[in-house]
């Protein structure tokens, strides 16, 4: 912030404590070390710093990959709720379909770095036209353990990696 928009201490010091109001995490966050938080924490910080500057790309690499499906519902939320209030648009990567087609307003699918579908999220999502862009939206987890492991088993026979697969934008 100092560097991109110089203020005073204290103005400073009341940004960074509205930004982490915004996010849902207390003032005292300010003061703790990054050990001390959880994975939707972590996330919640990552996202304010990413917000305080009131950028109008934010590029958004696998933000919830690594969280567990309720904390994903609740970081993805939160950031559509701050994307409708701050008016920013989100380049979304993730190989989770499910997760970009409630993000995103338009969808390009990649394979191995060349584009093998893109449209409207709800095109996409609704009557995918490739094989790979159905695999992907398989690869969304459900709560069957049996349909599960047979998604499993054609994703790894159709070669789909755990790399990055799809790029989505959500644009206001």
């Amino acid at each position: 912030m100092q560097i991109h928009e110089p203020a005073p201490k204290a103005v400073v010091r009341e940004r960074v404590f509205e930004m982490l109001r915004r996010v849902g995490l207390s003032e005292d966050a300010a003061q703790r070390f990054p050990a001390q938080f959880s994975g939707g924490q972590k996330q919640r910080i990552a996202i304010a710093r990413a917000l305080i500057l009131a950028p109008k790309l934010v590029v958004c690499d696998e933000p919830v990959s690594a969280l567990d499906l309720s904390i994903q519902a609740e970081v993805i939320n939160l950031m559509a709720e701050l994307q409708r209030e701050t008016g920013a648009s989100y380049l979304f990567i993730s190989h989770d379909l499910s997760i970009v087609h409630y993000l995103s307003d338009r969808i390009v699918v990649l394979k191995s770095g060349h584009v093998v579908e893109r449209g409207s999220a709800e095109e996409i999502y609704r009557d995918p036209q490739q094989d790979y862009t159905r695999l992907l939206l398989d690869a969304a987890p459900v709560p069957d353990p049996a349909l599960q492991a047979r998604r499993t088993a054609a994703r790894e026979k159709a070669g789909l990696s755990d790399r990055t697969d799809a790029i989505a934008s959500r644009v206001r």
